[in-house]
Formats: structure tokens, C-alpha cells, sequence
């Protein structure tokens, strides 16, 4: 029996089977990717002078995966340091080492037959104990394992990656009849906490539990559609974020997925033993099938349900499918005033749904369906009414799913409504009610994930202010949360910061603190509007003392005589990164983006970023022999002056804004805060001591000088404006130690210092008043 897994075969290196592979060696984890060898040589493999026995050859499809891995814009692969733990092979050379895998994940074409034949391989080859599971979307699982022994059925599962599985956190495991608990546990374990999933459990039938509840609420909007006549823009607005799903509603996200492929997942439960009534409801409305036939899938044909084109005059433009007159038309805003009003309300859902209005009545009708059949799945496609809701919240972007819905509009007031209406009620929900279960969740089972939860109540708040909450962790440790819009630090923010500091963390009962938070994003930066107010009436004095009061809190956290550990996830930027980057640890999600972007709005780093960039860049400059500063110099003024971003927790580590040392990366971004507290539960334990005030070697005029002159070829280029260069020549001023010799030593507080000032010189540029007030208005750099 498997209880670790540290190695997994990847049977198909198709785009699924490679994106996963980029997935599972993100995890530490070795892969074997395997795939069938070439039927011939073609006439580039002559050119390169390979023969069918060739390695390069027989491996040419496993090679082609791992090269598609290194294809920046897919962003399959974490970091490129992790392309050595990719092995590339094929099913008839290296088919025995499947006796070396702790866990076979066969994606090879969704056809029955051909999946049949590569599990009667793996039975032949696996070692006794190991996991086998296949990735399917619909082919029933037993099918496919057909014919097996006990042992073999007892280790094997499907397992439903939704794509792309790099940033879809729902993963669906599917067990047969005989597979062990042990293994279900294994696997739940190493998704969660290996590959960063959401895991639920579902059973082994039709579109599993995501697809088959997703798939049937959005053919019921479709068919309301026709049923009230609405158009698409309207109903995309009615099923949008106010009733809890994401932007793209229903046609946008058909749009998304493909309508091919929503037909063919429609098709699996068509094509499936299932009645005729449930049969019925998978059928594709006409409108669909006519966009399919005209090879409108959606947003990989650039037109489906909705399209994008450009003008005469070379303008982007909208347009949306009218089914009616079986063309497209300009898309024109839609305003419901029932939807605005629903938004303003305390329970939008509520206000949706018992409404008088047409559009209210839509709203209940779909609400309705979608509750019923998620009522009337349970037990069929789930055991427990909660996997429905995490899989439709995980793989759908549900805020709520289902039965928390049903909550929030009244359980009872909404049985008696479907039942006035002729509706018949799923006996396990009316015999709830009969036992006085009013709503399905309650504090103890709302939660549907053991991590550390921020909610209003809990953990406790022990104090707070308007951008900043201090709550207590437990087990002596403290937790920073940032609450303002963006989650932007202001001095708001820096007060909380002083007053754990000072206040709590200086009694012996509270061991260390956390920073972190769960909104959209770790942090956006500074306050852009304290700043621009600031800067609009010329109050000088003001700005200094805000970036003094960053500085001061930033250099108090990195040497403050208890352990700060930061949790940065998503976006990380600016002042955000700032104060990442002067903690002692940082337990980061995966999906962390991070970088010093001040420049696109006319500024620089100004809270210590520039110095503790040129920091950890000295520090791997000294890791060389013969010690060269001038490379990793430029490197740093480059990756600020351009506001580099990291696409990932890695890339943040390749790139220097995180020390490897001092960062664990978390592929659960759910985990990062109890990721946070262990750690400084370990540093407290392991007897806690301030890092060293460092000493930075700086390279002075000579430094500043290579790097304007660089700047002259930017400019003619293109590649910067006049203003960037400007900007740019400030970042280097600082980062070089302003007019001082090649090799002079210097504190942080002297580069604190040029920081502070060039922020304030920049602060009174006209031009960096014009960027702020873009990006404040706009949400994007101006270049001017």
C-alpha cells in the first residue's frame, strides 16, 4: 500500500497529460511521462538523422509534452528548475518502470477501448500497491478497468482534473465499488495538499457531480431563454454575479468552455442508461446546434455565442447571436433595474427571486431548477448534499453552491412556494424539515475545509481599525489582516503594525505574528489615493511622513525580536511586495504574483523594495568566485525600472523578490495562513533570533553611469519613453548609493534614505500625477 507519493507515471503526454505533469513536479513529485512510439519516420526525423531505434525517436511524443511544458504563454511549468524531474519515455520501451511509481495516472484519448488497453499494460507492470487512476471527463469509470483483478480494482479510482488543472482548483475522485479507504485518503491527501486541489468525492456516474449539475442548470437557462424571450445579454446579466455566479454567467462561460465541448459533456448523460425524463433534460436547444453546425464553439473560433471583430476603422467591436434572426448584432449595455436592486440589498438572492417582476419570476424559475435536481442528485451522484456545493463553488465558481443558496433564500418559505406550484420535494429534504432542519449549513458544517478561515466572528478580533483587523490565531500567535479596498496599506495599516508591535507581541504570551489575508489579493500597494491627495495639494511634509512611517514599520518587522511570517498570495504588488519582502518567512501560494510595479505609476519602490532587491542580489552575486556586482546590479534596476512581475510563487523565487531559503511554496493557497502559524510556531520553538543588520556593497557613480547609458538605446528603440527613462535613471541613483565610489559599503538606513528622496522628487513630476490618476481611473499604466 501506497502512503506516500513521490513518483507518478503520466500515460499520454497530450496537452492534458503535460499540463499535469507541470502540475505534479510542481509538488516536488518525479514523473515518467510515457506515450506510444511514432508509426514511421517522417522527413524531419530523416533530416535529423534519426532511425526507429533512436531514443529521440521512440520518445518523440513524451519529448514533444516536455517541450510544450516550456511554452511561456501556456504557463504549464512552474520554474524550468523543475523540467529535470521529467523524464521522457514510451509504452514499449519503458513500460516495465511502471514498477517504480507510487501512482500511474493514465490520460491518454477519451475512448473506452483505447483506455481499456493501456490499464491491461499497467495491470501487467504496476507494482502490487500502487494507485492507479484514469482522467476522464465522462466514460464511466468500472468500464474502463473492466476485467481486473480484486487487488488491482482495490487500488484503482478515476480522477477529474478540470482544465486547465493549473488553475482550476475543483478535482473530482471517483472510487469503484472496491476501491480501499486507504487509498481514497492517499489520494485526497496529495491532492489537497501536493497539487493544491479541491477535493470531492463523487460517485461513478454520468459527468460525475461539477459537470452534471453545471451542465443541466445551463441548458435550463437556455431553455428559459426561449421560454420568456429574453435575449442573451439579459439573461447573462439576470444569472450573473447576482445570483451568485461569476461574470460570465451562462453564454459567456459556454462561450469559455466551448460549445462543442459543453455538447459533447451534454451528450455523456444523452448516450448513458438514465430515463428518458432525465435524457430529455440534457438535449441541446436548437439555437445551440445551429451555432455548432456553423463552427461557432465559443471563444477558440472567435465567435459563438458572443463574437469580437474589428471595424473598417480597425476598432474592436461586440456583437452577440440572436437566435431568432439567426445572426449577430451589435451587443448593446442591458440594465435590469431589478438586478441593481437586488445587488444593494442585504440578501440579493432573496430580493431576486421573490420579486414580482418577469425578470424576477426568470430568476425563481432557474433558482428552483437548480435546487431541485442538486436535491434530487443526493444520493446518486454524491452521498453528502456538501460535495454538490463544494463541486459546483470549486469548478463552476459558484459563490455558494446550491444548498447554501437554498439557505439564504429560506428553506422553508421555498419548499412551500415549489409545492403551491406543483412541485414535488426530494423526500431526504422534507424529512429534514419534519426533524426541524431548517437550513442545511450551520456554524459547525458551513466551513468546507478544515484550514484556518477568516470569517466576521472568527478567529477572534482583538483589535481593529478601518484597514486592518488583529486577530488571535491561538496557540500565542497573532494574524495582521489587511481589510481595505485592494487590500492597499495606508497608515491606517502601518498604525495596526505598531500597535502589535508595541502593544501585544511585547508580552510574553503572544509568540509571533502572521500577515495575511483572504480577499481577491494579498495586496495592491500603497494607497493610490492618499498619495494622489497628497500630491494634488502639494502637501509634501505629508508624503514623507507616510513613506517614513513604511519604512520604519518595514526595518521594526525585519528585526523585531519575534518571528513575522507573511502568507502573499495572488496579487502582491508594490508596497505589498515591500513588506513581503521583510519578513522572515514567507509561506506563499503557488499562484502568488508578485513585483515592485511603483514605475508604471511615475514612482519607485519607497518602503525598503529597492533595497532589499539589491540585497538578495548582492547575495547571489557573492555566491560566485570571482565576486562580479555589476551583472546582478543592472539585473535589479532593470526588473524594477520595467516593473517585472513573477507569474508564480517560483518564478518569485527565480526572480529574487523571495529568498528560497525563506519560503515554503503552498500549492493550496486555502492552506498558506496555518502554513504561516506552524512556521512561526517552529521559529518560536527553535529559539527565535533577528537576522544581522546588513551591509550593502554598492557601486556608486561608476554603477549609475553603465546604467544610464544603457537607458539612450531604450528610448531610440522604442522600448521606453522619456518619461520611463527618467524614472528609470532615479531607480538606478538609488540602487547604485548615489555619488559615492565603486565598492563603498553602506547601511540600510542610508539607502532608506535616497529612497525616501527620490520618491519625494518624483512625487512633484507632473507626468507622475498624470499616471496615478490613469491607473486610478483607467486600472492600467499610462505610458506617457
Amino acid at each position: 500500500m501506497v502512503n506516500k507519493i513521490q513518483k507518478v507515471a503520466v500515460l499520454g503526454a497530450g496537452v492534458m497529460g503535460s499540463t499535469l505533469a507541470g502540475l505534479i513536479v510542481g509538488s516536488g513529485a518525479k514523473v515518467l511521462m510515457l506515450d506510444i512510439v511514432p508509426p514511421k519516420l517522417t522527413d524531419e526525423d530523416k533530416a535529423k538523422g534519426l532511425k526507429k531505434k533512436s531514443p529521440e525517436f521512440r520518445n518523440k511524443f513524451a519529448l514533444a509534452g516536455i517541450a510544450r511544458l516550456q511554452d511561456k504563454r501556456m504557463g504549464m511549468l512552474f520554474s524550468k528548475t523543475q523540467l529535470p524531474l521529467i523524464e521522457a519515455g514510451n509504452f514499449e520501451d519503458d513500460i516495465e518502470r511502471l514498477a517504480e511509481c507510487d501512482w500511474i495516472l493514465e490520460v491518454v484519448t477519451e475512448r473506452l477501448d483505447i483506455k481499456q488497453g493501456v490499464m491491461k499494460q499497467v495491470a501487467q507492470y504496476r507494482r502490487k500497491g500502487s494507485i492507479v487512476s484514469t482522467n476522464t471527463s465522462g466514460i464511466p469509470i468500472a468500464s474502463i478497468a473492466e476485467g481486473q483483478d480484486d487487488e488491482f480494482m482495490q487500488h484503482f479510482l478515476g480522477t477529474h482534473f478540470f482544465n486547465p488543472p493549473r488553475f482550476m482548483h475543483l478535482f473530482e475522485l471517483i472510487p469503484n465499488k472496491k476501491t480501499l479507504p486507504k487509498v481514497i485518503e492517499t489520494m485526497s491527501e496529495f491532492a489537497d495538499r501536493c497539487l493544491g486541489k479541491g477535493v470531492v468525492v463523487a460517485k461513478d456516474t454520468p459527468n460525475f457531480i461539477a459537470n452534471r449539475i453545471g451542465c443541466f442548470i445551463s441548458l435550463e437557462v437556455m431553455r428559459l431563454t426561449e421560454k420568456y424571450d429574453y435575449d442573451i445579454p439579459t439573461v447573462d446579466l439576470l444569472t450573473g454575479p447576482v445570483m451568485g455566479h461569476p461574470k460570465s454567467a451562462t453564454y459567456k462561460t459556454g462561450d469559455m468552455v466551448g460549445l462543442d465541448v459543453f455538447w459533447h459533456v451534454a451528450g455523456n448523460v444523452v448516450a448513458s442508461d438514465v430515463s428518458d425524463e432525465e435524457r430529455k433534460r440534457f438535449e441541446t436547444p436548437q439555437f445551440m446546434k445551429d451555432l455548432i453546425d456553423a463552427g461557432a464553439y465559443g471563444d477558440k473560433t472567435k465567435r459563438g455565442f458572443y463574437k469580437k471583430e474589428k471595424d473598417e476603422n480597425g476598432k474592436r467591436k461586440r456583437y452577440v447571436y440572436d437566435r431568432k434572426k439567426k445572426d449577430y448584432v451589435p451587443l448593446e449595455k442591458v440594465s435590469i433595474p431589478e438586478v441593481d436592486e437586488a445587488k444593494k440589498s442585504k440578501n440579493k438572492y432573496a430580493a431576486l427571486v421573490y420579486g414580482d417582476s418577469e425578470y424576477n419570476k426568470f430568476a425563481w424559475e432557474v433558482i428552483r431548477a437548480l435546487l431541485l435536481y442538486s436535491a434530487e442528485m443526493v444520493p446518486e451522484i454524491a452521498d453528502d448534499y456538501m460535495e454538490i456545493d463544494k463541486a459546483t463553488h470549486w469548478g463552476f465558481n459558484m459563490k455558494d453552491g446550491p444548498f447554501k443558496t437554498w439557505d439564504l433564500i429560506g428553506v422553508e418559505k421555498s419548499v412551500a412556494r415549489m409545492k403551491e406550484e406543483g412541485f414535488k420535494i426530494p423526500k431526504w429534504v422534507e424529512k429534514r424539515l419534519k426533524e426541524g432542519k431548517t437550513s442545511f449549513y450551520t456554524e459547525e458544517n458551513r466551513r468546507f475545509t478544515d484550514y484556518i478561515k477568516l470569517e466576521k466572528k472568527t478567529p477572534k478580533i482583538v483589535d481593529s481599525n478601518a484597514d486592518a483587523n488583529l486577530r488571535d490565531l491561538g496557540d500565542g500567535v497573532l494574524l495582521i489582516e489587511f481589510i481595505s479596498r485592494g487590500n492597499s496599506l495606508s497608515m491606517e495599516t502601518m498604525e495596526m503594525f505598531d500597535k502589535a508591535m508595541d502593544v501585544y507581541l511585547a508580552k510574553d504570551e503572544w509568540k509571533g505574528l502572521v500577515i495575511g489575508n483572504q480577499g481577491q489579493m494579498f495586496s495592491a500597494g500603497a494607497n493610490l489615493v492618499a498619495i494622489a491627495m497628497g500630491i494634488d495639494q502639494k502637501d509634501w511634509k505629508a508624503i514623507e511622513d507616510g513613506i517614513s512611517a513604511y519604512q520604519n514599520t518595514n526595518m521594526r518587522l525585519k528585526y523585531f525580536g519575534k518571528p513575522v511570517v507573511v502568507a502573499p498570495f495572488s496579487r502582491v504588488l508594490g508596497g505589498g511586495a515591500e513588506c513581503t519582502m521583510h519578513a522572515d518567512f514567507a509561506t506563499a501560494s503557488v499562484e502568488t504574483y508578485m513585483g515592485l510595479v511603483e514605475a508604471g505609476v511615475g514612482l519607485l519602490p519607497g518602503a525598503g523594495g529597492n533595497k532589499e532587491f539589491l540585497i538578495r542580489f548582492s547575495e547571489t552575486a557573492a555566491s560566485n568566485k570571482p565576486i562580479d556586482l555589476l551583472p546582478k546590479y543592472l539585473e535589479a534596476w532593470q526588473a524594477v525600472s520595467t516593473a517585472t512581475l513573477a507569474t508564480n510563487a517560483f518564478d518569485a523565487i527565480d526572480k529574487h523578490f523571495l529568498r528560497a531559503s525563506q519560503t515554503k511554496v503552498v500549492m493550496n493557497a486555502d492552506a498558506i495562513i496555518d502554513e504561516a502559524k506552524k512556521k512561526v510556531l517552529q521559529l518560536d520553538a527553535d529559539g527565535y533570533m533577528p537576522p544581522a543588520p546588513a551591509r550593502i556593497t554598492v557601486l556608486g557613480d561608476y554603477g549609475y553611469g553603465v546604467a544610464v547609458a544603457g537607458l539612450k538605446g531604450m528610448t531610440d528603440g522604442g522600448f521606453a519613453s522619456e518619461y520611463d527613462a527618467f524614472i528609470s535613471k532615479k531607480i538606478a541613483w538609488v540602487m547604485s548609493g548615489g555619488n559615492v565610489l565603486k565598492g563603498t559599503v553602506v547601511d540600510e538606513q542610508y539607502l532608506l534614505d535616497l529612497e525616501r528622496e527620490a520618491f519625494l522628487s518624483l512625487s512633484g513630476e507632473e507626468r507622475t500625477k498624470d499616471r496615478i490618476v490613469h491607473m486610478m481611473l483607467a486600472g492600467k499604466p499610462l505610458r506617457n
